[in-house]
């Protein structure tokens, strides 16, 4: 691995133009998405070519538990191997030296994939694509609050002090005023993804006190999902800088409109180069109507997955900035499904349920696996909603333990992101499941205390 500088990405060769690297960051996402890994010496990065660590990683619940789900082999703990991806090598900015991040590839001493590792669960996702001469291109969006800062979990979660010392206020969707308040957060993030070669498609203030969105270029899934991993990372640094905290908690604030990760899906026939969803005469076309339908038939039973914990199902309120069911519009933002604005060539479908909290890989390869589901059988969805989807009923799980029900029987949707992925993911959500219900709420004190 000696001429591996020669090989990472132009960006982070920047970032090292005269100067000498210190130290490398070897890292992994776990299930809940959050970075794994190893800090290691520029040195040793070099003269090594793979790195260990143990398989359990992704047994772990949010809450430090885990989950019983090393299989009949019982908790031995293996290694497994990693290997860096070198085309993911970026800048982490943030630190006292200079260090790069890599993101690493999961395997088996066999050279297998590990299964469960989430971003070989997109590739296996995107593997089904490409059996049948498909090529996926997503967009995600990423919604987040800026808050002050919180140490005491007992108190609710507050809006960050602006630059003008008063609290971030809501209701200020797409105000420019409200974007300038935190500017300088804003301005670190912009520099920070400039030194790790990220492209931002824009940033905009959202409907909640503090709230805002970055969009990201579309492109292939795993890079964006590689990005999206990045991100929150980054943007977490550049709140810190300023004394306040980022969040991506689906629903951070009562009261407040909660946070997504709209997905927006299109599929490139690879023989033409050309959109599956638009004819030549710009017309939309049976993969178009099919994939919706994959969306409508399965979104259900990947909603485990898309709203990953118990707050998740917080921000499914009717009239609250987002979507209670699967029905599907063009450019009509209460329904779960939507069809933006855009020309034939970037004809897409936008999944709307996917919450901010949710690991970014499984996130993505869930709603392709369940689109791929609606072409393969040539599915109809039901017919578009021309109204507010808000005045319709709710088709969708209301919490984590109905959700991880329909999952458990879902077997179409688990035979494409893995079964050895799929009983791993159920186990660790269901102990996680457990873990909460061991916790006394504020809400059970107030209410239940003296009155019962």
């Amino acid at each position: 691995m000696a001429d591996w500088l020669t090989r990472i990405p132009d960006a982070a060769r920047r970032f090292l133009d005269g100067r000498r690297l210190d130290e490398v960051e070897c890292i992994i996402s776990d299930l809940p998405g959050i970075a794994r890994g190893k800090a290691v010496p520029a040195g040793k990065f070099a003269r090594q070519a793979k790195f260990y660590l143990p398989e359990s990683i992704f047994f772990q619940t949010i809450a430090g538990g885990w989950g019983e789900a090393a299989g009949p082999q019982g908790f031995t703990e293996p290694d497994m191997i990693l290997i860096p991806d070198m085309e993911t090598a970026t800048a982490a900015p943030w630190t006292g030296d200079w260090t790069l991040q890599v993101i690493h590839d999961a395997q088996r001493t066999d050279g297998t994939p590990v299964p469960f590792a989430p971003r070989n669960v997109l590739k296996r996702v995107l593997a089904q694509y490409e059996a049948q001469g498909l090529r996926p291109v997503v967009a995600p969006e990423m919604e987040f609050y800026l808050v002050a800062r919180n140490l005491d979990p007992a108190r609710s979660i507050e809006p960050m002090l602006g630059r003008s010392g008063r609290p971030a206020a809501a209701r200020q969707a797409y105000s420019m005023s409200a974007v300038d308040e935190y500017g300088p957060v804003i301005d670190d993030i912009y520099d920070f993804a400039e030194a790790q070669g990220f492209e931002i498609d824009g940033i905009t203030q959202e409907g909640g006190a503090g709230q805002l969105e970055i969009n990201l270029r579309h492109g292939d899934p795993v890079k964006l999902a590689d990005e999206v991993f990045f991100f929150k990372r980054l943007i977490r640094e550049a709140a810190l800088r300023h004394d306040c905290f980022a969040t991506f908690m689906a629903k951070p604030i009562a009261d407040e409109p909660g946070s997504a990760m709209h997905i927006h899906h299109s599929v490139i026939d690879k023989s033409t180069g050309r959109n599956i969803f638009s004819t030549d005469d710009g017309t939309e076309t049976p993969a178009f109507h099919h994939f919706i339908a994959g969306l409508q038939t399965h979104l259900p039973s990947a909603i485990a997955i898309l709203a990953p914990y118990v707050n998740s199902y917080r921000r499914y309120v009717r009239d609250h900035a987002a979507p209670i069911n699967l029905e599907w519009g063009r450019d009509n933002r209460t329904t779960g499904i939507r069809v933006p604005i855009s020309t034939p060539g970037a004809r897409r479908v936008e999944n709307r349920l996917a919450g901010m909290d949710c690991n970014p890989y499984l996130g993505i390869a869930a709603s392709l696996a369940c689109g791929l589901l609606g072409l393969r059988a040539g599915a109809q969805p039901r017919p578009m909603m021309a109204g507010d989807a808000y005045a319709g009923e709710s088709d969708i799980p209301h919490d984590l333990f109905s959700a991880l029900e329909l999952f458990e029987e879902a077997d179409g949707l688990r035979q494409l992101l893995g079964v050895d992925f799929s009983r791993v993911y159920e186990i660790v959500k269901r102990e996680e499941y457990n873990e909460f219900l061991q916790v006394i709420s504020p809400w059970e004190r107030e209410h239940l205390l003296l009155n019962v």
